[in-house]
């Protein structure tokens, strides 16, 4: 099998903590691709760019250029110190989790997709934290892909927010989530925007589409039944849920007008708050109200890395919100690590 672009070790603080002392930042929404796959038909493909260290994905209809941070620990390492940014929670590159592919293609390029993930974590002296991805084509072969998981040392998953146009809380993943909840893996829902959007111009479908499969994605995992039937205890929304929180108040005035005898049992927005929500909202406003509504402790740092620019993530966004010393300490690292169940072992920092 092919090296695959990301195992070099590089030297780093011992468990990943912060190197100039202060708060620990940790960024929870950022992609890796490896850096080679095997040449084999229909997997995807990293051609390399002349004179350039960046190479091209090539994965169906894909054409991506991949700076060298999406595989390369070294310049992964730089870049994070160059952002002040303590550590990571990488997961694939969406294009990655092409659910239109058959399920065995599926289950192969997860299974290389996962190694590659683990060797970036194992070479990242505890900088970097990884989630890996599964086959949901065949949500039972995606259940027993978790074992696998488990045993790279990968945190938990990204799933996408829809499979072939079902939404993520469909009933047939239930399964899947149970599982989940069974072998206590964290699960990050990573939009996918659909190609089946006629009202929509192409050109607004990475916009306002993610803010829309976004908060169906969300609404259908948190109100569908799906958690009354699984713990979910660990599950992150990127991008904020698209525009979920805003919605959150009209959703909770039309559960009140309901028979209390038929309705569920708990407001919509009491559910929304058991799960953790990015802080890609691109507007501190956004983010405020987030804050605001959501509680402190259901926001993480994320900036899409190394897809967008990373700003002064430290600046930006915990500065720029006025937040008290704890709720910032919140945003910034200890809602990422408990959303990794390693809340106990890293949140003491200096």
């Amino acid at each position: 099998m092919p090296r695959r672009g990301c195992s070099r070790r590089v030297v780093a603080p011992a468990d990943g903590r912060p190197r100039r002392g202060g708060r620990m930042i940790i960024d929870a929404h950022a992609h890796v691709i490896p850096g080679v796959f095997p040449p084999d038909e229909g997997l995807p493909a990293m051609e390399p760019i002349e004179a350039d260290t960046a190479r091209t994905l090539v994965f169906g209809a894909t054409r991506f250029r991949a700076r060298a941070a999406f595989f390369e620990a070294e310049s992964r390492i730089d870049a994070m110190d160059a952002s002040g940014v303590d550590q990571e929670i990488v997961s694939p590159m969406p294009p990655l989790l092409n659910t239109a592919i058959d399920a065995p293609l599926a289950r192969e390029i997860s299974r290389y997709v996962n190694e590659s993930v683990a060797e970036l974590v194992a070479g990242s002296g505890g900088r970097i934290h990884g989630l890996g991805m599964v086959s949901l084509q065949d949500p039972d072969s995606a259940a027993e892909e978790l074992g696998t998981v488990r045993d790279l040392g990968l945190r938990g998953v990204e799933v996408p927010s829809n499979v072939r146009g079902v939404a993520i809380g469909d009933a047939r993943f239930t399964d899947f989530f149970r599982e989940i909840d069974r072998r206590g893996l964290s699960v990050f829902v990573h939009t996918l925007p659909r190609a089946d959007e006629p009202e929509l111009p192409a050109a607004l479908r990475g916009s306002i589409g993610v803010g829309i499969e976004g908060a169906r994605a969300a609404s259908s995992l948190l109100f569908g039944g799906m958690a009354d039937s699984c713990r979910l205890e660990r599950v992150l929304f990127s991008h904020a849920a698209g525009g979920l929180p805003l919605m959150l108040a009209r959703a909770d005035y039309f559960w009140s007008q309901q028979d209390p005898d038929t309705r569920s049992a708990v407001a919509p927005s009491a559910v929304a708050r058991r799960f953790y929500y990015d802080s890609m909202l691109f507007d501190p406003r956004g983010l405020r109200f987030a804050v605001d509504y959501l509680g402190a402790d259901r926001l993480v740092l994320g900036t899409d890395f190394p897809a967008m620019p990373r700003p002064g993530v430290l600046g930006t966004t915990l500065s720029g919100l006025q937040l008290s010393d704890e709720d910032a300490e919140r945003i910034g690292s200890a809602n990422a690590l408990a959303f990794l169940d390693l809340a106990e072992a890293l949140i003491d920092v200096p």
